[in-house]
């Protein structure tokens, strides 16, 4: 049995290339969610009018990693307190976001919500939404890092959160 989540901490380069490598995870696969343009392309959703965000969805096995765990790592690898943005990526396409499938997977967003603010001095801005339509990105992004890992953002950027995330 499996289930799926859809994520938004930033490009989702990133923080595909962190959840990808959570045992129990079956596949991570970059796209577009949470806006109003059907169809969007990389290249709209940049310029910030669409209404999406860039988010991964996230296909994994509750038996052998639960979706509260990964909604706990999800904000351990991101700035959930950074309102449209992740660092030097600014604009409301790397928002904080987490699109829901049912109301089950709802309780348990607003339940890690909650206790990941312990954690943080400042309130946590990220977005719990019901999932309405889910656009998967062009074929190039996926599985980014992995293909290009001496590009210079994939160095600066994307290598850091994937050590640290090792470390935990």
């Amino acid at each position: 049995m499996t289930d799926e989540v859809v994520l938004g901490g930033g490009c989702f380069w990133c923080i595909g290339a962190v959840l990808k490598r959570l045992g129990g995870v079956i596949s991570v696969i970059p796209g577009y969610a949470g806006g109003e343009k059907a169809d969007p392309t990389y290249e709209q959703v940049c310029r910030g009018n669409t209404g999406h965000a860039e988010v991964v969805r996230v296909s994994f096995d509750p038996a052998r990693f639960s979706l509260r765990e990964i909604l706990e790592t999800f904000f351990a690898i991101h700035d959930p307190t950074q309102a449209d943005g992740q660092g030097h990526d600014i604009g409301s396409q790397y928002r904080s976001i987490i699109l829901y499938t049912d109301e089950g997977q709802k309780r348990t967003a607003e339940d890690a919500k909650a206790e990941a603010q312990r954690h943080f001095k400042h309130p946590i801005v990220t977005q719990i939404g019901a999932l309405k339509k889910f656009f998967p990105a062009e074929e190039y992004h996926y599985d980014y890092y992995d293909r290009n890992p001496d590009q210079p953002y994939c160095r600066a950027v994307i290598a850091p959160k994937v050590a640290r995330f090792k470390e935990r």
